[in-house]
């Protein structure tokens, strides 16, 4: 088998899609496990769709994600640069390229012009559709005689350049998720080539790139399956030895319907802004058409180039659930060192309002006793302003069996006997918040549940939650003070 030469080739025509990461992501998997190479290449033929600063995103989320390639384009020191020694990687820079290729199809008599105005092309269409046909261009310029298209182009006529398909052919290709697959050229229409504004089409960028490129395996989306033919026919007119073929089934929502903006969170931003790890993102969003042999989930980046293979990809569309989205990525923060997730919680904190960069930069030891608190209990870091929302709330919100808690007999002397011991200290260390329990139940008499829960109960306003030293710890002295004290003078 030749070098395994893969690539991942989105438009810049906005924030990468998940589904795109999952793309790059097998791509990338792929060509890992057979030791080959992986490139990144831009396809920006359509001018008309494109976003100033796609590209730094595109490559800034594959790099966040962990997906790295060996050639294509690049960011450095803030500039877009390209490597390797198949470029140029950005396809409105391989104009002079296409269009000698799209010459070569006219002498050969695989392409040929259209002048066709749009207006003409709408009609034939709505035409088709009236009668039940499949609407597609009705050949009207394929009979053209080349030397008088060749006068009218001189002159300044405008046209496109369209694929010469042969009639009532079969076209066969393999595709390596899904077999054998046949189209008859009946059901295919005569692609454009090359548009008016001399940019190429998708369709014949794509094949001159993967063929110049040393592609040897084209895994893309299933929605580019109908035009497959198309391309398989433009290797044949140019004489080139076609690549292997998957097509990935489509990242589906719950409903089985396309994730879509309206439905919630689709691009790799969404998931970065909302807290999600890298790794939790990429080892949930593998598992959305892909399985490993030993059924394993919990899975790092290398045991997963280890483990893929095209033959575990399924032909249906995979269900992006959220719900476990959470579960992987609530591994990987109970997983990862309270530094780290620290780090990342502070920007969210701040948000929130509760602290402030210099208070952040003075209490390190402080805030990951905070993020310890509830590190288990989150499934992304932006969740931790409202798990952690109880320290900083100047009121308790008091839930309905922690108030039922509350009326007991022992209470008062309970009460009165924690605001009593913290007003002889200055303020809470964690040595003291460890010992502070034990202390009022010596003095009290006053131990286990009916110890713990009330006293949790008043200073939390919950009966259940996190570790109560810490929680102590970080409340500090004047605030637990304030809240038992305001439940005694009820």
């Amino acid at each position: 088998m030749k070098d395994v030469r893969v690539r991942f080739a989105p438009s810049p025509t906005g924030y990468l899609h998940i589904g795109g990461l999952r793309t790059a992501l097998y791509n990338y998997l792929f060509a890992k496990k057979n030791n080959g190479k992986f490139i990144l290449r831009i396809e920006d033929t359509d001018q008309t769709r494109l976003v100033e600063g796609a590209i730094e995103n595109l490559i800034d989320s594959l790099q966040w994600a962990g997906i790295e390639y060996d050639e294509g384009v690049f960011v450095e020191d803030h500039k877009v640069v390209q490597k390797g020694d198949h470029g140029p990687y950005i396809q409105s820079q391989r104009l002079d390229i296409y269009k000698k290729h799209v010459d070569q199809l006219i002498e050969s008599g695989h392409a040929y012009y259209c002048f066709c105005s749009k207006e003409r092309l709408d009609q034939v269409r709505d035409e088709q559709k009236i009668k039940g046909l499949v609407p597609k261009y009705d050949g009207l310029c394929r009979s053209i005689p080349i030397e008088e298209a060749k006068k009218r182009v001189a002159n300044g006529e405008e046209c496109v350049v369209r694929l010469k398909l042969p009639h009532n052919r079969d076209i066969k290709f393999y595709d390596i998720v899904r077999g054998e697959i046949v189209i008859n050229t009946k059901d295919i229409d005569d692609q454009v080539l090359l548009k008016s504004d001399g940019f190429p089409t998708y369709h014949m960028a794509v094949v001159v790139d993967d063929h110049l490129m040393d592609i040897t395996h084209i895994v893309r989306g299933e929605e580019w399956l109908p035009s497959t033919p198309k391309h398989v026919f433009l290797y044949e007119a140019f004489g080139w030895e076609k690549p292997e073929y998957v097509h990935l089934p489509t990242v589906l929502n719950k409903d089985r319907k396309k994730l879509s903006k309206r439905q919630g969170d689709v691009s790799v931003d969404d998931f970065k802004a909302r807290g999600y790890l890298p790794e939790g993102l990429i080892n949930y969003l593998a598992l959305v058409g892909w399985s490993p042999e030993d059924n394993e989930e919990i899975m790092s980046m290398d045991e997963m180039v280890e483990k893929f293979s095209f033959d575990r990809v399924a032909k249906t569309g995979g269900i992006f659930d959220k719900d476990k989205l959470d579960w992987v990525n609530g591994h990987y923060i109970r997983s990862s060192s309270v530094e780290r997730i620290s780090k990342l919680a502070i920007p969210y904190l701040v948000e929130a309002g509760y602290i402030d960069e210099k208070f952040a930069q003075e209490n390190t030891s402080w805030i990951e006793t905070l993020v310890d608190t509830v590190k288990e209990s989150v499934s992304y870091i932006s969740e931790i302003p409202e798990k952690v929302k109880f320290i900083f709330d100047e009121d308790v919100e008091m839930e309905e069996d922690a108030q039922e808690l509350l009326g007991g007999e022992q209470i008062p002397q309970l009460f009165n006997a924690i605001v009593g011991e913290l007003k002889t200290i200055e303020e809470i260390d964690m040595d003291y918040a460890k010992s502070f329990m034990k202390t009022i139940q010596k003095s009290t008499g006053i131990k286990g549940k009916n110890l713990y829960m009330p006293t949790r109960a008043a200073i939390t306003g919950s009966v259940h939650g996190p570790e109560m030293v810490n929680i102590i710890y970080l409340l500090g002295k004047d605030k637990i003070i304030k809240r038992v004290e305001k439940l005694l003078n009820k």
